[in-house]
C-alpha cells in the first residue's frame, strides 16, 4: 500500500506548482496597452491599402467630414483668441488645446485627413499599394477637406461669430489669417514640415491606441505644440484663410499688419507652401522612417529577416 501511494506522493509536489506558473492570460494581462511600434506600422499599411479602396465618392464625402471637423477645432481656437488682453503664453498653451476638437473628431469619429494619409506611404514602400492609388487618395481628399472647411466657413459667418467679444473675434480671425500670408515662402514650407511631424506622430498615437481615452490623451501634446508653436497645417488654413478674407471685406482687422494680403492669390500662395511641407513631414520624416526602422526586411530566398 506504501508503494501504490508512493506515485501520487511524487506528482503532488508538481500539482501544487502549477498554480505558480504564468498561463496565457496572465502573460496577455502584462502586455502593455497599445500595440508595439512594430504592429503600429503594419496596422498603418493595411489602412493605407483600406483607403486606397474606398469608392471614391465616400473617399470625398468622408474628407469633407474631416475638413469640418479640423475647422470645428480652428474656430474653437478664434473664439480663444478674441480675448486680446490674454498673455501670450496662456493664449498658445489653451489655444493648443482647444484646436485639438479638431483631430479627437477625425481620429474618433472616422474621416478622411489629407495630413494624416501621409501615412499611407508606408503602403506603397511594402509594394501593398499602387503609386496611382496613394495619390488618388490624397487629390481626392485634400479637396474634400477643402470643400468641408468652405461649408463650415459659411456657416460661421451667417451667425455673426465675428462680432462677439465686441467684434474680438473678428480681429482675430483676420490676425490669423495674416500672419499666415506674410511670411517668405520657404518658412511656411518648413512650418509646414515641423506641423506635419506633429500631427503625424500624433495620427501614430492614435493607430497605436486601443481605447477613445488613449487616443484623446495621445493626441493632445503633439496637436497642442504644433498650434503652440504657429506650425502650418493646410487643412486648418482651408478655414483659417478664407475666414480671414470674408472677416476683412468686412471691415474687421482694418489696421492689422497684411490684412490686405488676404485674396485669392494670398490663399495659394500659403496653401502651396503648407501642402507640399506637410507631405514631406509627414510621409518623410515619418511615414519613411518608422517604415525603415519597424517593417519586417527580407533576406534573399524571401524569407523575413
Amino acid at each position: 500500500m506504501a508503494q501504490e501511494d508512493q506515485p501520487n506522493q511524487v506528482n503532488q509536489p508538481s500539482q501544487q506548482s502549477q498554480p505558480n506558473q504564468p498561463s496565457e492570460r496572465h502573460l496577455e494581462a502584462l502586455k502593455p496597452d497599445h500595440l508595439s511600434p512594430a504592429h503600429t506600422e503594419k496596422k498603418a499599411e493595411d489602412i493605407a491599402v483600406t483607403k486606397t479602396q474606398m469608392a471614391t465618392a465616400r473617399c470625398f464625402v468622408s474628407a469633407m467630414l474631416a475638413g469640418a471637423f479640423i475647422a470645428f477645432g480652428a474656430n474653437y481656437f478664434l473664439v480663444f483668441l478674441g480675448d486680446a488682453s490674454m498673455p501670450f503664453g496662456a493664449q498658445r498653451l489653451v489655444g493648443g488645446l482647444v484646436f485639438c476638437t479638431g483631430l479627437v473628431l477625425v481620429l474618433c469619429c472616422g474621416a478622411e485627413l489629407f495630413t494624416g494619409n501621409c501615412l499611407m506611404i508606408c503602403g506603397k514602400l511594402s509594394n501593398r499599394i499602387a503609386w496611382s492609388g496613394m495619390l488618388k487618395n490624397w487629390v481626392v481628399v485634400w479637396l474634400g477637406n477643402l470643400a468641408g472647411a468652405l461649408v463650415v466657413v459659411l456657416i460661421v459667418w451667417g451667425t455673426n461669430e465675428a462680432a462677439m467679444a465686441g467684434g474680438g473675434v473678428g480681429e482675430a480671425m483676420v490676425s490669423v489669417a495674416a500672419s499666415k500670408v506674410t511670411p517668405e515662402w520657404m518658412t511656411l514650407f518648413f512650418k509646414g514640415i515641423l506641423c506635419n511631424v506633429l500631427v503625424c506622430l500624433a495620427v501614430w498615437i492614435g493607430f497605436a491606441a486601443r481605447t477613445i481615452a488613449d487616443k484623446v490623451l495621445g493626441i493632445i501634446l503633439p496637436i497642442s505644440a504644433f498650434v503652440a508653436c504657429g506650425f502650418e497645417h493646410c487643412v486648418a488654413n482651408m478655414f483659417f484663410l478664407p475666414m480671414g478674407c470674408i472677416m476683412h471685406s468686412l471691415d474687421f482687422g482694418a489696421e492689422v499688419a497684411g490684412a490686405d494680403l488676404l485674396n485669392f492669390g494670398g490663399i495659394l500662395y500659403n496653401l502651396s507652401a503648407a501642402t507640399l511641407g506637410n507631405i514631406v513631414g509627414g510621409a518623410l520624416f515619418v511615414g519613411v522612417a518608422y517604415w525603415f526602422i519597424y517593417h519586417p526586411k527580407t533576406k534573399e530566398g524571401g524569407k523575413t529577416a
